[in-house]
């Protein structure tokens, strides 16, 4: 990687990892006769005196001289001696967008009624990164770090993640036992929020994706079996399944308090369903009641609801 002695007057970037985001070529005197070399995927950024003079996009092989010192801002007419070179800095950036897996590395607890000291949940997924001002790079990064990787930059994620993860999950009463739903919507909310911090670094969050949440294993053996169970609009095989699990255990008060909380959570979730549909069933029932035909239209004849008359054979619906 960088400049090689043997070709001290070639100034490039020889990229051996596919996770670094820039490097710095410095504390080199460029000569006379010196070739700068742009590689796919890099862009150069020549500094003098700690100020950015040049930035160059187009991939091939320049001669600084002749091709680059003419469009420098301060050093268009700067003559190189005999014995004597040019001391500048040269920031290759990768321009590619880069993919950052992660995860919480604690459990973040949201605030939930009736579960003291709140549900505590994991996450994991990736986020989308790139580098988008060369200006604040400078100042904020490549003025102190001669090389940066991906993994520097999943470091300061995580350390913003918890309390993104918090806001989001907790903003406008999500459903705690149901967030893989709302994963879309929580991920472009921390997507914007970690873009507004990551910005000032010179570093735009181009995407945020939720790959799953992760609950506590009481909590999500719950979850697993009322939707194994189906228990919405059955309120029989919910019965017996508490029983059966009560039974198995031989003592209801066997289970934690975490996994008795979220059972009678998951429950009243599931009761208030059932409710609704049950009401929808008997509304149902009663219209069809009120529009049924007693008496046939053909002979008077009373039919009880019947499909055909059963004195004159007439259809009645």
């Amino acid at each position: 990687m960088g400049i090689r002695n043997q070709f001290a007057n070639v100034v490039e970037w020889e990229e051996t990892r596919d996770d670094m985001i820039f490097y710095k070529w410095t504390n080199r005197e460029i000569k006379k006769g010196s070739k700068l070399i742009i590689r796919p995927s890099q862009d150069a950024i020549f500094i003098y005196n700690g100020k950015i003079e040049g930035i160059f996009t187009d991939d091939g092989e320049y001669d600084i001289e002749s091709q680059i010192i003419p469009f420098l801002s301060t050093l268009k007419g700067f003559k190189f001696g005999f014995n004597s070179g040019m001391r500048a800095e040269v920031v290759f950036v990768n321009t590619k967008e880069f993919v950052i897996k992660w995860g919480t590395k604690s459990p973040v607890m949201i605030p939930t009624p009736n579960l003291p000291g709140g549900m505590p949940i994991r996450a994991n997924g990736t986020a989308n990164i790139k580098v988008s001002d060369y200006t604040a790079l400078i100042d904020k990064i490549a003025g102190i770090k001669s090389e940066y990787y991906v993994e520097d930059m999943q470091i300061r994620i995580t350390s913003v993640l918890n309390q993104l993860l918090m806001k989001w999950i907790s903003k406008e009463g999500k459903d705690m036992f149901n967030l893989q739903a709302n994963a879309d919507e929580i991920g472009e909310g921390i997507r914007s929020d970690l873009d507004m911090q990551m910005i000032s670094d010179g570093i735009s969050v181009m995407g945020f994706s939720i790959m799953s949440f992760n609950y506590p294993e009481e909590i999500q053996k719950t979850l697993t079996k009322a939707a194994a169970q189906s228990m919405v609009g059955d309120v029989g095989r919910y019965q017996q399944l508490s029983m059966t699990d009560a039974m198995s255990e031989g003592n209801i008060g066997n289970n934690s308090t975490m996994g008795s909380m979220a059972e009678m959570m998951v429950g009243m979730q599931m009761a208030g369903k059932m409710v609704n549909n049950i009401q929808q069933v008997d509304s149902a029932q009663t219209q069809g009641a009120a529009g049924a035909i007693n008496f046939c239209p053909q002979c008077g004849n009373k039919v009880s609801g019947a499909k055909f008359c059963s004195n004159c054979g007439a259809k009645l619906i």
